[in-house]
């Protein structure tokens, strides 16, 4: 019986060396799996971390792009906003001239856009009926005198000079077809100036529209001036 029981002892002995074994390459095995997926964890989550770091960064540029972009546009707004203010006033200024002053000026325009000597005029309302005649008068004058004989002088200082002198004005405008500038009834929404009319073609002479033709070669100049550009 001791042989039996020594043999029982023998093989339970090894049976439990051969468990211990076992458990110890199981737990090997155990604890590599679970340096290896905390090392994939690990990895995995720098590169989640890092996708992460990357995406709020591009985002962080977009947002500042944008913002940029957006305080470009608030700028350029604010400057085109000062610069139809600055040409509207040189609107306002012109129409704000000394009655005098205005119809020199007209008077100029007048002579400078005239082709025929022969066109309507057209006001607005209120400077139709303020300097319209004043204005016609004046260019029609202007106009005849380039090509009236010339008077002489003792005789032009006289009221009969000055009466033969409108006499030959007004027969050179006859005969020479210029210095025959005439007021329209008609009137336009305008702000100052007025528009030439010769048979179906207008020249647009308001202010609006000659301070618009200059902005568009000076704008760059006078945005320089206030901007610093």
């Amino acid at each position: 019986m001791e042989g039996i029981e020594k043999i029982t002892a023998k093989i339970a002995q090894d049976a439990q060396a051969e468990i211990d074994r076992l458990d110890r390459e199981a737990q090997e095995q155990i604890d590599a799996l679970s340096a290896q997926t905390r090392a994939q964890s690990d990895r995995e989550c720098s590169a989640i971390l890092e996708r992460g770091r990357a995406a709020a960064q591009e985002r962080l540029e977009r947002l500042s792009s944008a913002a940029k972009l957006e305080r470009s546009k608030l700028e350029l707004a604010a400057k085109q906003e000062v610069l139809d203010e600055a040409f509207a006033l040189a609107v306002e200024t012109l129409c704000s001239l000394p009655e005098e002053e205005y119809v020199k000026l007209l008077t100029r325009l007048v002579l400078e856009a005239s082709t025929t000597g022969r066109e309507q005029l057209i006001f607005s309302a209120a400077d139709r009926a303020r300097v319209g005649k004043q204005v016609v008068v004046a260019a029609n004058e202007a106009l005849v005198s380039r090509v009236a004989p010339e008077l002489p002088e003792p005789l032009t200082d006289t009221r009969v000079g000055a009466l033969l002198g409108k006499v030959v004005n007004s027969t050179t405008a006859m005969v020479t077809g210029t210095g025959m500038l005439t007021l329209s009834e008609e009137t336009r929404d305008i702000r100052g100036g007025f528009i030439l009319v010769d048979g179906d073609v207008e020249t647009n002479c308001s202010f609006e529209s000659m301070v618009r033709f200059q902005r568009e070669k000076l704008e760059r100049e006078v945005a320089g001036l206030l901007f610093g550009d």
